[in-house]
């Protein structure tokens, strides 16, 4: 399996801003170089994508291909932003991607529906340029970069979310997010895996990368963690699992929450950081 020599990866769009300069969004998305070109993962809600390229002096023009976690509005609303820049651009996802995805919950004892899908359609963004690439198989997209394609649903502890439902017809029927996945990188330091929400569960992802990878080292793990909005418990059995790993680098964003990304700060010391808008990880000889 071919390595990458070298790795760069720089939060464009993402909760918080940790820099002296940038937008903040609820959304994410993450520039990335390597030797093989330059890449990105989502795009964000739409509102930072352009902005934060440009104030990072990231050129979305040289980017090869585009990967999109899953389908939810806070990663692929800047889409049609991006297309303006590269274009025609191949876009990679689940077919999935596409359901008419919805957040359901109870306010102030009322249900309120709330659409959280994608905010444009297929047609429209293959108008503006964009060549989806859908699949649901673990697959090297680039030398020494893969995506995961669906991830099973392995461990007996990550439950999902249960607020999330895909609307058919008019019935609703809850949505365990197949579509998610992560985008993974095999550099001389070992494996890094840059994820999106884990909506599949951050163990899940490591087993399924371990297994299709041959139980290689990790040396990062990067991204969105969704345990901000999980159960203690899952959160608990989540941290315990990630102490036998022994990750080098944890740098947790958007939907981990701030409360339990000074958590994983607490339980791994100088191992993990906050990655917000403008942080760069990297990986060289």
């Amino acid at each position: 399996m071919s390595t990458l020599d070298y790795l760069k990866i720089t939060i464009l769009c993402e909760n918080a801003v940790g820099n002296l300069a940038g937008m903040g969004e609820h959304g994410f998305a993450v520039y990335i170089e390597t030797d093989q070109g330059d890449y990105l993962f989502d795009t964000g809600s739409g509102l930072g994508i352009t902005y934060n390229a440009r104030i990072f002096k990231k050129d979305l023009a040289r980017i090869k291909k585009l990967f999109l976690s899953h389908g939810h509005y806070d990663h692929t609303g800047g889409i049609p932003m991006v297309l303006e820049s590269k274009a025609p651009l191949d876009v990679y996802g689940h077919p999935a991607i596409f359901d008419e995805k919805f957040a359901i919950t109870k306010e102030n004892g009322k249900e309120v529906r709330r659409y959280i899908g994608m905010p444009f359609r297929r047609s429209l963004l293959e108008a503006r340029g964009a060549m989806f690439r859908l699949g649901k198989d673990f697959q090297e997209v680039a030398q020494g970069i893969y995506l995961t394609g669906e991830i099973p649903r392995q461990t007996g502890f990550e439950k999902g979310d249960k607020k999330f439902f895909i609307e058919s017809r008019g019935n609703f029927e809850h949505d365990d997010i197949p579509d998610d996945q992560a985008l993974v990188f095999k550099t001389k330091k070992g494996v890094v895996v840059l994820l999106g929400c884990a909506h599949a569960g951050v163990i899940n992802t490591l087993w399924h990368v371990s297994k299709k990878l041959g139980n290689e080292t990790f040396y990062g793990l990067l991204g969105g963690t969704h345990l901000g909005l999980l159960e203690e418990d899952q959160v608990n059995a989540t941290i315990e699992v990630l102490k036998e790993v022994h990750i080098q680098a944890i740098g947790v964003s958007h939907c981990t929450g701030l409360t339990t990304a000074f958590r994983l700060m607490n339980e791994f010391g100088d191992r993990c950081f906050y990655a917000s808008v403008g942080n760069v990880f990297e990986v060289a000889d």
